[in-house]
This record gives structure tokens, C-alpha cells and sequence, in this order.
């Protein structure tokens, strides 16, 4: 695992979505339960310049450092390059913290030259673009990673996105590669409002919209249907799978319904199909569904048991959250901090999702 203290002590500020804590609750609870000792976790270097520009313009890193200097933007700048706007305000670490998660992602294609296992909580960020921040993505830290990967040796590579939001930013970056396989299932008509059924971009794009409400047999359905025989197919030297955690029923930035169950079959399924597998976090606004989904796919990565109940100490980390500025959950129910592991919940799939899960089959087939 790779981490860092910045995203204990750093806030997007007090309104924002990214108020919570994510990645300090995951490190935390990893080592309440045993799960993260020093031989396992890496402390994250913070990106060089150099790695940076192979994605985003030299014009636009130095407006997001000139901005974390001096707290402030232009409106040129604001329109230009989509800082200081509400989804990407202006705050203390807005370069260093971003700079910190895609500095963990270069180091992961470093790390994974020869094979194995990484996971980055803090990755994640697909919707950042070259000369502009977007959807809460200052800098677009799976793309960086492709890249190192790519720098390291590594030519096809597996991108898969589970997060509730489509992945504008690396379909921007990849949509032309044939070496580089992209699968997202996402909510349907939820921002960016991108990743339609029917782009295909050079045969390597495979998007699948999902109705609001759809649980984890609609994951399994996407699992099962489609990723396991595409990437089979693809046969890639590597896999990167952004994990955002906003598909989980609890979190108040989709309307999708799956368990963190849902999350960690996938997480398993996808780990002996490749033998370097890098895992990212992502999307994720409620800190106790996000901080128990995500440890639970070190868990899963792993092959940690997930107790059924929580020892203390663990417990205690759970407790010791609070979600400011959340009018609908002041008291968090019981389960939230006592469990890892959700109830699964298997919602029937509706006849549209059916034919769209036909329909992607349908290309695989011909496809190979």
C-alpha cells in the first residue's frame, strides 16, 4: 500500500464533498486490524514535474502551483483552467496533494516492473484533463500511471473504472490506443455524462451505463459478462482498476445500490488475470463506507479474513469519524462501526440493463 499523512491533515474545505477523511480511515483501520506493517506500506513521493507533463501542459501545472501559493486565481485563469471553482476550489495542498497521489502512481509502474501487487487508495482521480481540473481532479493520476507503466516496459494494459462517475479523463487520454483496454460501469446520466454504450473509440472502449439503482447483481452481471471475458481476450501484461467506493448504497453522490461485497469480487476476479495489478481508489463522499469498502479490498488483495465483528481497536477508528456539514446521517447506525462487510444486496436487473449487457456481449463475440 502505498500512503501519505497530507491526506489526513488536507481539506478541499468545509463545504466540499472532499471534506471527509478516506485514505487516513483505510491506513488506520488497516493497521487496527493487523493488515499493514511497515514491510507493506510505502510512504508516497510527491510527482516531479517531469512525470506530470507526459499527461497535463506545462502551462497549467505551473497556474495549479502559482494557485496553491498564492490562494488566489484569476478569472482568465478560472475559465482557462477550472480552478477555483466549486467543484475545484482553491486550498492549502491543492498542487502538493494531487502532486502526492499521482507521485504514488508513478512509483506503483516503477514498482510493478517485474510484477505484483499495489494499491493506492488515494489514486484515482480520472476526470482531470491536460490544461484543466475536472470533477474534483486536479491532475489525472491513472493516466500517469499508464504511463509510467508504459515507461517500465509494460505495453498492454488493463484499465477497468467501477466508480459511479465515467472516466472522462482517461478515455481522453486512451480512446485512440489499441494497446490500452478501457471498461467502466457507471450511473447513467450522472456528470460527466459521458461514456455512452456505443463508443467504441478504436475497439478497446467498453462503457456500460447503469440505471439508479442498481445493485451488486448488476455488478456481478458486468463482471461476469463482460470484463472477465473481454480482458481474457485482451490478455494484458497489467491491470489498473479504479475503485471508487460511490457506487456503495450509502454514499450521497450517486444513486446506485451496490455493497462493498460488490466492489471486492471484482477486486478478486480481476487479480490473477494479469501479473501486475495496481488498485486506485476514487469517488467516495460517505467516510465510513468509503474508509470500510477500502480496507476491505487490501483484505481482499490480500486474502485477509474479514471478521465478522470489529475488534476494538478497530471499532474505535470508526467511532472517532464525523461527517461536518451532513444534515441527514447525525448518528451513523451501528453497523457502519462494528462491520467491514456490508449486507450484500442483490436488487433484480431491470429488462434495459439485460439488453445492454446483450448488446456488449454481442461485440465481444465478434470481436474476438
Amino acid at each position: 500500500m502505498i500512503g501519505h499523512e497530507i491526506y489526513r491533515t488536507s481539506s478541499y474545505g468545509a463545504h466540499h464533498p472532499l471534506r471527509v477523511p478516506r485514505v487516513s480511515t483505510v491506513m488506520d483501520l488497516s493497521r487496527a486490524l493487523g493488515w499493514l506493517g511497515s514491510d507493506t506500506f510505502i510512504n508516497s513521493p510527491r510527482a516531479k514535474v517531469s512525470a506530470l507533463t507526459g499527461f497535463h501542459t506545462e502551462t497549467y501545472l505551473k497556474a495549479l502551483q502559482q494557485a496553491e501559493v498564492t490562494q488566489q486565481v484569476s478569472d482568465a485563469v478560472r475559465l482557462r483552467h477550472g480552478l477555483g471553482t466549486p467543484s475545484n476550489p482553491v486550498f492549502a495542498e491543492m498542487y502538493r496533494r494531487p502532486a502526492t497521489s499521482a507521485g504514488a502512481s508513478w512509483l506503483a509502474g516503477e514498482l510493478l516492473a517485474d510484477g505484483g501487487t499495489v494499491y493506492s487508495p488515494a489514486g484515482g482521480t480520472h476526470h482531470g484533463m491536460p490544461d484543466q481540473a475536472n470533477g474534483f481532479c486536479y491532475l489525472n493520476d491513472p493516466v500517469i500511471a499508464i504511463q509510467s507503466l508504459r515507461h517500465h516496459g509494460i505495453g498492454r494494459i488493463a484499465y477497468i473504472d467501477i466508480d459511479a462517475h465515467h472516466p472522462d479523463g482517461v478515455e481522453h487520454a486512451f480512446a485512440s490506443d489499441p494497446d490500452v483496454l478501457l471498461m467502466s460501469c457507471h450511473e447513467e446520466n450522472r456528470w460527466p455524462r459521458t461514456g455512452a454504450l456505443e463508443d467504441a473509440g478504436v475497439g478497446q472502449v467498453w462503457n456500460l451505463p447503469l440505471p439508479s439503482g442498481c445493485g451488486d447483481e448488476a455488478a456481478q452481471m458486468f463482471l461476469d459478462a463482460v470484463v472477465l471475458p473481454v480482458v481474457k481476450d485482451f490478455a494484458p501484461e497489467a491491470i489498473v482498476l479504479q475503485c471508487g467506493a460511490d457506487a456503495v448504497t450509502e454514499d450521497p453522490q450517486s444513486r446506485l445500490r451496490w455493497s462493498n461485497q460488490a466492489h471486492w469480487k471484482i477486486v478478486k476476479a480481476l487479480q490473477p488475470m494479469a501479473p501486475r495489478y495496481l488498485v486506485l481508489g476514487g469517488g467516495g463522499y460517505n467516510p465510513w463506507s468509503v474508509g470500510r469498502c477500502w480496507t476491505g479490498v487490501w483484505a481482499t488483495m490480500n486474502g485477509y479474513e474479514v471478521p465478522e465483528v470489529l475488534p476494538n481497536k478497530a471499532q474505535a477508528v470508526l467511532r472517532a469519524l464525523r461527517w461536518e456539514g451532513q444534515r441527514r446521517v447525525k448518528v451513523p447506525p451501528e453497523e457502519w462501526l462494528t462491520t467491514l462487510a456490508d449486507i450484500p444486496r442483490p436488487l433484480q436487473v431491470s429488462d434495459e440493463l439485460h439488453t445492454r449487457i446483450a448488446k456488449l456481449r454481442a461485440r465481444q463475440i465478434a470481436w474476438v
